[in-house]
């Protein structure tokens, strides 16, 4: 464990929301922070000059789906995943766990790791807790995800019970295994905490992930299907018992007004794919909700996503040509808007950081997610 990676700066006093500074090997970064999903190696659409331009510190790349194609070792042998892709900021990476349980045909677990056949071509592969961590280290990740095990849901107690032990059997080893390693230029190591919807064992899953001790933790086995209280109860359950002097990350998560909710409850990183995902559909974040930009209620407004947005795709194109290239399936179209929904979402958690620092959090999120209306497609 790196010697105090966090540093808080401020807090919220009518919440749990703080503002800090998290150093890696590749610098500090500003925390809350919204992280874009770089799966394969590249966050879709996007250039690693526009993440730059859109304020993204750190992106996130795939364990499992790096492995699987191209390969940990062809990405050692070009110099590692930041040169490889052109990406020079720290570069977060998964364990590999989820996807090995969402994705990989005809899995075997055992207390050694997963035994699976990928999902590209069937190929016999395992997965443990030190595989993983060679896999991440190969790729010169600088923050690095411990391998766990993530329960479906719902999940009865004995189930997640027993599934946590394994999750927390293969933590301690994930850490020995970086004991084991040269200190010098160490990436960071996070836990995962799981426990499915249960609290007494999100709050025992906590516990002894800090008593191993890592650099950071994160809250795992959310966004699997459960209700959005649930979602929140899980943060809940588990925000209490983590070193309130790492930071936490809520892994996979969330619509804007869940990443607001979820700063309030003592959360610092967040990733998601929705903001890529849904731009690839035409749908853009607004401060007030989604917008179906294939309406044809768009055809002919000349107004930008975003009335005020300084982002490329609002400063230089309409909703009706943004319409006409989605409908048309250019490519341009999913991109200016995969451009905005990231700048939406990078600059919406740096805001709630400014008010966490200037100290009007609580007005910021009321009003925010006041406004906020959740529209189903």
């Amino acid at each position: 464990m790196s010697p105090n990676p966090f540093t808080l700066l401020a807090t919220d006093p009518a919440s749990k929301a703080r503002a800090g500074l998290l150093q890696t090997r590749r610098g500090v970064v500003e925390t809350p922070l919204f992280m874009p999903v770089g799966t394969q190696g590249t966050v879709k659409a996007v250039s690693p000059l526009e993440l730059h331009e859109l304020g993204a510190q750190i992106i996130l790349g795939n364990t499992y789906h790096l492995h699987v194609r191209p390969g940990e070792k062809l990405i050692a042998r070009q110099g590692g995943l930041h040169k490889f892709s052109g990406w020079d900021r720290p570069i977060l990476t998964d364990s590999g766990g989820f996807q090995v349980f969402s994705l990989a045909k005809l899995r075997r677990i055992t207390e050694e790791g997963v035994h699976f056949q990928n999902h590209l071509d069937g190929t016999p592969t395992m997965i443990g807790p030190e595989r993983s961590m060679e896999i991440q280290r190969d790729l010169g990740s600088d923050i690095v995800m411990a391998f766990d095990e993530c329960p479906p849901h719902p999940c009865s107690h004995e189930d997640a019970s027993r599934s946590l032990d394994l999750t927390l059997r293969w933590a301690a080893r994930c850490q020995a295994w970086w004991e084991m390693q040269p200190t010098h230029n160490r990436p960071l190591v996070f836990g995962i905490v799981q426990g499915s919807s249960h609290a007494d064992l999100r709050e025992r899953s906590a516990r002894a992930l800090g008593e191993i001790g890592f650099d950071g933790y994160a809250v795992g086995g959310v966004s699997v299907g459960e209700p959005e209280p649930e979602m929140m109860a899980a943060i809940e359950n588990a925000e209490p018992f983590l070193p309130a002097d790492r930071s936490r990350y809520a892994m996979g998560l969330g619509t804007p007004p869940q990443m607001i909710e979820m700063i309030a409850r003592g959360i610092d990183m967040f990733d998601c794919v929705l903001p890529t995902r849904l731009a690839r559909n035409g749908t853009a974040f607004t401060p007030t909700g989604t917008m179906a930009l294939k309406n044809a209620g768009f055809a002919e407004d000349s107004g930008p996503i975003e009335e005020g947005c300084a982002c490329y795709a609002c400063r230089g194109f309409s909703r009706a040509y943004l319409r006409h290239l989605i409908k048309a399936e250019e490519i341009l179209g999913l991109r200016l808007v995969s451009l905005h929904n990231l700048h939406f979402y990078i600059n919406l958690v740096r805001t709630a950081r400014r008010a966490i620092l200037d100290g009007n959090f609580s007005d910021f999120r009321r009003d925010f997610v006041g406004r906020y209306v959740v529209r189903t497609p």
